[in-house]
């Protein structure tokens, strides 16, 4: 029996969340139902409103087939919430993931490294530009991404597109996570 074809578009996902802090960090876990709506269980880029006010972001995956949204002071500010407030998301995923903010050490790397290096980076998507810096960024140790740094260089002078051997679905964010997964609320 024929299927009937899957649409492209999918309905916003609304929800109601505490904004939670870890560290200095404050953000909202998605409800799990929320969550599982989602096309991956990993980073997922999406328009969000929270309070009534509009960002464009990449949701975070937290290790445990959930995830998670930083909001930072400027949209904290806008929508009038803090830690331990519950505020008022709707995520719709957008198929154009937005740049990632490359992080000093691999933007002077780039910048220093051969042009077909550089041209490597710019032909690939930015949902692959994301995946190179969360690999950089997934570790506390500086001499760690220091060699991240060098072996994304490496790779990508090898015609590599993606970094490869880490989990996606798991939280690599070193000051929010242990062990791959969102630590709890401080």
């Amino acid at each position: 029996m024929p299927t009937e074809p899957r649409s492209s578009e999918q309905a916003p996902i609304t929800f109601a969340a505490e904004l939670l802090a870890i560290e200095d960090t404050t953000l909202v876990r998605l409800p799990e139902d929320a969550s599982e709506q989602l096309p991956s269980r990993g980073q997922v880029a999406v328009h969000a409103s929270i309070g009534g006010h509009d960002f464009e972001t990449v949701v975070e995956p937290d290790g445990r087939r959930g995830h998670w949204i930083r909001v930072d002071e400027t949209l904290r500010r806008a929508a009038r919430v803090g830690p331990g407030d519950t505020a008022e998301l709707t995520l719709e995923v957008v198929p154009e993931w937005p740049e990632p903010d490359v992080p000093e050490d691999l933007a002077a790397a780039l910048a220093e490294a051969p042009p077909r290096i550089r041209e490597v980076w710019q032909d690939i998507t930015p949902m692959a530009r994301w995946e190179w810096v969360r690999w950089v960024q997934a570790t506390s140790s500086p001499e760690t991404r220091q060699r991240r740094v060098e072996v994304s260089i490496s790779k990508m002078d090898g015609g590599k597109r993606r970094p490869c051997c880490f989990d996606l679905a798991s939280c690599t964010d070193p000051d929010l996570a242990r062990s791959g997964k969102l630590r709890d609320p401080s």
